[in-house]
C-alpha cells in the first residue's frame, strides 16, 4: 500500500472518531462568545456585602493574630462580621468578629442566612448539599466542598452555591447561564465525560488525546485535499475537485478554505491543557516573602474602620490583610469596588507610590536586576476580558507598575498601586503559551478586543466554515461505518 493511500485511510478513520467532537467544539465555542461557564466575580461578591460598622468588631484573638497566615479577611457572613483565616498549613478558620468564637457549623440554616444576605428579600429554597455538579466542576472550589445549593426566586432564576466550610457564597448560576451552558462551556470542555461516565480522573488525558487526534486528522485532511486538487489539468467535470457535488464536495472545498483555521483552533485547544508542562511557569519569584501575621499591622480594627468613615467617608464592606515587602497593611474595599490602603501610621490612601512598589519589587527577587515602567493602557500580554469569558473573573486594573526581572525565567509581574497586589505575572514559557493558546484560540488581540463586533463576526464566520468541514465529515463517517458494518 502506497503512502498516499495510507494517508487517505488514516484521515478517514481518524475523522470517524474526531469529526463529531469537532462539530460540538465549533457550536459550543460560538455560544461561549456570549455566555460563559458560571462564576462569581469579585465585583459581584462585593456588591452583595453590607457595610462594616465602625464598632462592629473585636480584635482578632491573640492565638490567631500571631499565627503565620496565607490569607486573612474581615467580611460579612449571614449579615454579621466574621474573620476568615487561611493558615500557613492550608487549614481554614472562621471566627465571629464580635467575640472571636469559631464558627460552630456551616449547616443548612447558616447557608440560608448567607444566601439571604446575598439575595435580599427574594424567596429561597434550600436544595441540599453536593460535592460537585455540572456547574461546579472548577478546581478553585475544591477547598469549599461539600457545597450547599440554594435556589433564589428571582427574575434570573439564580442558583447559589455556598461553601460547606464557611457558608460564604462562592458561585452563582443564573437560569440563562445554566440553559446555554448545556450547549456552551459544559459541552466545549467535555464535562459530560467527567464523573458519570467514569472519566473523572482521566478527563485531562482524554481531552489532550482527542485534541491531539483532531490536530493530526486535520493536518492529514489538508494534505489529502491538496493532493486531490487540480488547478491546471482539471477533472472531466471541469472542476478542480474530484467530487461533483454532495457531502464529499462540501468536505473537500470546505477543508481547502477553512482547514488551516481548524488546525489552529484544535491545536490551540490542545495547548489550553498545558500538555506535558511545556507552558508551565518556571519562575521562582513570589510577592509575599515572609508569612502574613495580623499583629504586624499594629492598627486596631475599630480605629481602622473609624478612620475610613471619618477621614474619607468610605463605606468598607471588606478588609483584606496583605504584605508588601516587609510591611503589613490592610486593603479596604467598598461595595462598588473602590479601595483604600490602611497602614498603622498613615491616613487611608488610594494608592502606593511608585517608589514603594519599586522597593517591593527588589524584595521579590533580591539580587536580581529589575526594570519597571508605568503601564496605563492594555497591551498584548496584559489585558482585560469581558465578564463571560474564561478569564472574566481576573482583575486587570489600570494603571499598573510592570516589572521585568532579569531572572532565568525572564519573569514579568504587574503590581496594582491601588492595593499592592500582584495582579498578574508570566515568564517566558507562559508567554509562549499566551501565543499558542490564548491568541490562536480566543483571538484576544488588542485591536480585535477593542472591536468586539469585528472579532465576533470573524470567529462566527470561520467557525461556520469549520462546522461545514466537521458536519460533512460526520455524515461521511456515518455512511462509511454503515457500509463497513453491514
Amino acid at each position: 500500500m502506497g503512502l498516499k493511500r495510507q494517508l487517505y485511510l488514516w484521515h478517514r478513520w481518524l475523522g470517524i472518531v474526531a469529526c463529531l467532537f469537532m462539530a460540538l467544539w465549533f457550536v459550543s465555542g460560538v455560544v461561549m462568545l456570549y455566555v460563559g461557564y458560571p462564576k462569581l466575580t469579585t465585583a459581584e461578591r462585593l456588591a452583595h456585602l453590607p457595610a462594616l460598622p465602625a464598632g462592629c468588631c473585636a480584635e482578632l484573638p491573640a492565638q490567631w493574630a500571631e499565627q503565620p497566615l496565607k490569607a486573612l479577611r474581615l467580611t460579612s457572613l449571614g449579615g454579621q462580621p466574621y474573620y476568615l483565616l487561611e493558615l500557613a498549613d492550608g487549614r481554614r478558620v472562621t471566627l465571629d468578629a464580635a467575640n472571636g468564637e469559631p464558627l460552630a457549623n456551616a449547616d443548612a440554616a447558616w447557608a440560608l442566612a448567607n444566601a439571604r444576605q446575598y439575595a435580599g428579600s427574594a424567596a429561597l429554597a434550600y436544595q441540599g448539599t453536593l460535592d460537585e455538579d455540572m456547574w461546579t466542576h472548577s478546581r478553585a472550589l475544591d477547598s469549599d466542598r461539600p457545597l450547599h445549593r440554594v435556589q433564589v426566586d428571582d427574575a434570573a432564576g439564580t442558583w447559589l452555591y455556598l461553601s460547606g466550610r464557611t457558608g460564604e457564597v462562592v458561585r452563582d448560576a443564573s437560569g440563562r447561564e445554566r440553559a446555554w451552558n448545556w450547549v456552551g462551556a459544559w459541552l466545549h470542555w467535555l464535562y459530560p465525560l467527567r464523573g458519570g461516565l467514569g472519566f473523572d480522573n482521566g478527563w485531562r488525558t482524554l481531552v489532550i488525546g482527542l485534541s491531539l487526534l483532531g490536530t493530526l486528522m486535520a493536518l492529514m485532511g489538508i494534505a489529502v485535499g491538496i493532493l486531490r486538487l487540480r488547478l491546471r489539468k482539471r477533472y472531466r467535470s471541469g472542476s478542480c475537485s474530484p467530487y461533483p457535488g454532495g457531502w464529499l464536495r462540501w468536505h473537500h472545498i470546505g477543508g481547502l478554505l477553512f482547514g488551516g483555521v481548524l488546525v489552529l483552533w484544535v491545536f490551540s485547544g490542545l495547548m489550553s491543557m498545558r500538555p506535558w508542562g511545556v507552558t508551565d511557569s518556571r519562575s521562582q519569584i513570589a510577592l509575599q516573602q515572609a508569612p502574613l501575621r495580623a499583629t504586624d499591622l499594629q492598627l486596631p480594627i475599630a480605629t481602622a474602620l473609624a478612620r475610613l468613615r471619618d477621614e474619607t467617608g468610605f463605606a468598607a464592606v471588606e478588609l483584606q490583610w496583605q504584605r508588601l515587602a516587609d510591611v503589613t497593611y490592610a486593603v479596604a474595599r467598598s461595595a462598588d469596588g473602590d479601595s483604600r490602603i490602611l497602614e498603622a501610621h498613615a491616613p487611608p490612601a488610594r494608592t502606593f507610590s511608585r517608589e514603594r512598589l519599586r522597593a517591593a519589587a527588589q524584595a521579590m527577587a533580591p539580587g536580581v536586576t529589575v526594570a519597571d515602567d508605568w503601564q496605563s493602557a492594555y497591551d498584548f500580554h496584559y489585558f482585560a476580558r469581558e465578564p463571560q469569558s474564561m478569564y472574566g473573573s481576573q482583575a486587570r486594573p489600570l494603571p499598573v507598575l510592570r516589572l521585568r526581572f532579569a531572572d532565568a525565567a525572564d519573569t514579568w509581574a504587574y503590581l496594582d498601586p491601588a492595593s499592592g497586589t500582584l495582579v498578574a505575572s508570566h515568564d517566558r514559557a507562559q508567554r509562549a503559551g499566551r501565543w499558542l493558546f490564548n491568541l490562536l484560540h480566543s483571538w484576544d488581540w488588542q485591536p480585535l478586543l477593542a472591536r468586539p463586533l469585528l472579532r465576533e463576526g470573524l470567529i462566527i464566520g470561520l467557525s461556520s466554515g469549520g462546522l461545514v468541514i466537521a458536519l460533512s465529515g460526520v455524515v461521511l463517517a456515518w455512511r462509511r461505518l454503515r457500509r463497513t458494518l453491514r
